[in-house]
């Protein structure tokens, strides 16, 4: 180890506790800085200074502060924020929650170092979200459609798979340019945060199986290396993504799972440090903290490449109202929600499609985009399926004897959409098979009956029940 990487070399170490170190006389130290800790022993501990009060600094140690003490303990300092080195090289790389390489490859070749925090985008550099992202899952893609420049996040729960949803779509997503499907500049940087052994194992896996791993970024924090690295993984990734994005030109999908076992460690450090706790013990400013990773998504002008975001959180005890999801919704432009009743009924993906939202959806479809039926199909068959619940709910009450035909073709339909339209399977569909199956649903209703739709593409579009195929 040399000292002249360092700026300052600090030897004032106050005390010690719980996964914190107080060091007086701080001087040439910045914010949110990762600095070294040198063990009693000689080791070096990576930490992360959470706290500059007047001339002390508080740092968070990530290898934790067991065999730590105040006479011979000291912090180096570089004097400069966290950085990540990037390059055009870190696609295809498997990192871990720091950004550094687990996978037996080469160290990275840096083209650059960025910080971790990014750089602030004026307001008015924004570009408004457009432009359709395939995902392959007729039950986004159809109802509730991603756009380029979007923060869309999946609302899951303990037990649904979430994680396994997540990875599909850093498989199956595409963008296209020019419309004809072509899939050149388009990167998946997928964050794996806390995850246990058997999830990062299931991960890796995943992107290391066919061709995945050559258009993927894949950061893995497990969840027995320090909370603190579980802070660090999403910027690492949320930087990479805009390297490769707004200096390379690529378009950007970011995916971060699991962003509850961020926000618990989030809560984890404000606790050592003695902060009150806001709702459910979770500190006051997580709002402020969540926006910070979110709203790195987005366009800028004059930029061809965009950064679009689908984090993926855990909802404790599915309850939609928990701090977690409901601070994500406040920030990001709808959900993605997940139904443990279709899970138990063998639906893959379980996507629960009325609760779900996409607020960005008519900035990416319609003529030149995807079809112009699509907004149509879409408000017709959410209708469909509104009246479907409905009826579901009022069989409870009175029995099947009291419905009409009419109603009795509603919920064969709901039977039939979550069965063939949700339930895909591993299979994976164009827009194009997404919106001709939903027009095979509808067959079934006479033309009258979809309102929803304009006449002129009912009437290029409906088909009799004999000439629907079975998808």
């Amino acid at each position: 180890m040399t000292r002249q990487l360092y700026t300052t070399e600090h030897r004032t170490v106050a005390y010690v506790s719980g996964p914190l170190l107080v060091a007086e006389h701080a001087e040439r130290v910045a914010y949110d800085e990762l600095v070294d800790v040198v063990t009693p022993d000689g080791a070096l501990r990576r930490g992360q200074v959470l706290e500059i009060e007047g001339d002390r600094m508080i740092v968070q140690v990530l290898g934790g502060t067991r065999g730590l003490d105040v006479t011979s303990t000291t912090v180096l300092v570089r004097a400069r924020a966290a950085q990540l080195a990037v390059g055009r090289d870190l696609v295809g790389r498997v990192l871990d929650g720091m950004g550094r390489p687990i996978d037996g490859g080469p160290p990275v070749v840096p083209m650059a170092l960025r910080d971790l925090n990014g750089a602030p985008v004026n307001p008015v550099a924004r570009a408004y979200p457009a432009e359709f992202i395939e995902t392959g899952i007729s039950a986004i893609d159809g109802l509730h459609t991603l756009v380029r420049g979007q923060k869309l996040p999946v609302f899951s729960g303990y037990g649904l798979p979430g994680l396994e949803l997540a990875t599909r779509i850093a498989h199956t997503a595409r963008v296209r340019e020019s419309g004809d499907g072509s899939e050149d500049g388009f990167v998946v940087v997928f964050a794996a945060i806390g995850v246990t052994d058997r999830e990062a194992a299931f991960v890796r896996t995943r992107f290391t199986e066919g061709a995945a791993l050559e258009r993927s970024l894949v950061f893995v924090n497990r969840a027995d290396e320090p909370a603190a690295e579980r802070l660090i993984c999403p910027r690492a990734a949320l930087t990479a993504a805009e390297y490769l994005a707004f200096e390379l030109g690529l378009h950007v999908l970011v995916v971060l799972v699991d962003m509850t076992n961020y926000c618990e460690a989030l809560r984890e450090a404000a606790a050592a440090r003695d902060e009150v706790p806001g709702r459910r013990g979770y500190p006051g400013y997580m709002y402020s903290d969540l926006a910070s990773l979110f709203e790195r998504a987005g366009r800028i002008h004059g930029r061809r490449g965009t950064v679009t975001q689908l984090p993926v959180l855990s909802m404790p005890d599915d309850d939609v109202t928990h701090p977690i999801p409901d601070i994500t919704g406040y920030i990001t432009e709808g959900q993605i929600v997940l139904s443990r009743e279709l899970d138990r009924r063998g639906i893959s993906p379980p996507i629960d499609v009325l609760p779900s939202l996409s607020r960005l959806m008519n900035a990416g479809i319609g003529a030149g985009r995807t079809r112009e039926d699509h907004r149509g199909v879409a408000d017709q068959l959410s209708t469909f399926l509104g009246r479907g619940q409905e009826l579901r709910r009022l069989i409870s009450i009175v029995g099947e004897q009291a419905l009409t035909d009419d109603d009795r073709r509603i919920l064969a339909f709901v039977e039939d959409f979550e069965r063939r339209f949700v339930g895909q399977s591993e299979r994976r569909r164009s827009i194009e098979e997404t919106l001709d199956l939903a027009w095979d649903l509808l067959a079934p209703f006479p033309a009258t009956d979809l309102r929803r739709i304009k006449p002129e593409l009912v009437e290029r579009h409906h088909r009799s029940p004999s000439r629907s195929s079975s998808q």
